[in-house]
């Protein structure tokens, strides 16, 4: 079988909130097919993780890379290409609130250099037709749902064909019929195209109906769990919602 590069991998890399490491020596990969949710109570370190993922976060210890960049060593003006190869969703959808969702769209293409011609028009499309909003293209973000601005949100993160989707609590401001649809969507892009996702949630619902691999931070450690001690889970272990 051939062995797969990882998309993103950590070796015995510790993470750091700003001047303070919350997680010590991180071992993860994420292969490309890949669904990993990363769960733990707050403050545990799980955005921490998504920061370092997409070089906000520096990192000072230990080997990180992704998508081919080496955390350790990425320079300033590296940075914008390493995020073009990333999708990143966010819980409270960050759409531009002055222009419409087309714009918004339009705007994420224009700033990671593409040229608006056939091509720019067909990609803003492509994607709204894979989350199901092509009929909302001309709407203000304010006239759509919560649910609805999170599927502009997935197809934004879409534009430039990631490797991977990284997203931090896509589900948070929804409610649990929305959140199923959003999820429902994920799992697709992830099936279909073969796009890696990486979540953290809250939601241990969510992991047990959504399968995917888990990694759970508790203690200055993020590590994986196994399928049986995910069924296991009981909500005051982690204090997460299920």
């Amino acid at each position: 079988m051939e062995e797969r590069t990882p998309v993103i991998a950590f070796r015995n890399a510790d993470i750091l909130n700003g001047e303070n490491c919350v997680i010590y020596g991180l071992d993860m990969e994420v292969l490309p097919g890949d669904f990993m949710y990363i769960v733990g109570k707050v403050g545990t370190g799980k955005t921490s993780i998504i920061r370092t993922m997409i070089a906000e976060n520096p990192l000072l210890t230990g080997e990180g890379t992704v998508c081919g960049y080496d955390l350790r060593r990425i320079k300033a003006d590296e940075i914008p290409y390493l995020r073009r190869r990333l999708g990143v969703v966010f819980q409270d959808f960050q759409l531009l609130m002055d222009r419409n969702v087309e714009d918004n769209l339009a705007f994420v293409l224009k700033a990671t250099g593409w040229k608006e011609g056939a091509g720019f028009d067909r990609r803003i499309g492509d994607v709204l037709e894979a989350v199901g909003m092509s009929h909302k293209a001309h709407k203000m973000p304010h006239q759509l749902s919560g649910g609805e601005q999170q599927r502009i949100a997935i197809a934004r993160s879409l534009l430039n064909s990631p490797e991977v989707i990284i997203a931090d609590e896509p589900t948070g401001n929804l409610d649990p019929e929305t959140a199923d649809g959003i999820m429902q969507l994920l799992r697709s892009i992830n099936g279909e195209k073969g796009t890696a996702v990486v979540m953290v949630t809250h939601n241990m619902n969510i992991c047990k109906k959504y399968r995917g691999r888990l990694m759970v931070c508790k203690d200055e450690a993020c590590t994986e769990w196994t399928d049986d001690e995910v069924i296991d889970l009981s909500v005051g272990e982690l204090d997460i919602d299920i």
